[in-house]
């Protein structure tokens, strides 16, 4: 059900973007969907994001930046080395100069650039560019 609901996220945040909105909110809301948005505004593809009421159901306020052309969860989490980051990434990404694929990893969710500096592997989360 988690990945359902960073899927679900991710895609109402792509719609908002097409659509020329400055903020979306996202309901129901998870630990994994915070972490992957912190990930994207440290890249500078969204601005700030707010979590309301995280004990209940929840909601996340984001405001967008208008950089984002597609971002997707995978459906099936894959495990991948450290030393096949690079690959996948080439593989996975429609555009080869940029984009980044999150990772899970033993030491938090991060972007492929972070795990390889820190030569660490996991499962594949998903994407975006």
């Amino acid at each position: 059900m988690g990945r359902r609901i960073l899927n679900d996220a991710l895609r109402a945040i792509v719609n908002a973007e097409r659509r020329g909105k400055a903020t979306v909110e996202l309901k129901p809301i998870s630990t994994v969907m915070s972490s992957f948005l912190k990930v994207m505004k440290d890249h500078g593809y969204i601005n700030d994001f707010q979590v309301h009421d995280p004990q209940r159901v929840g909601r996340i306020t984001v405001e967008l930046q208008g950089r984002i052309k597609d971002c997707k969860a995978l459906t099936h989490r894959q495990d991948i080395k450290a030393k096949e980051l690079e690959a996948y990434r080439i593989r996975t990404l429609p555009t080869r100069q940029w984009g980044y694929v999150v990772i899970t990893t033993p030491e938090g969710i991060m972007d492929h650039e972070e795990a390889i500096k820190r030569n660490v592997g996991g499962q594949v989360l998903g994407y975006f560019h």
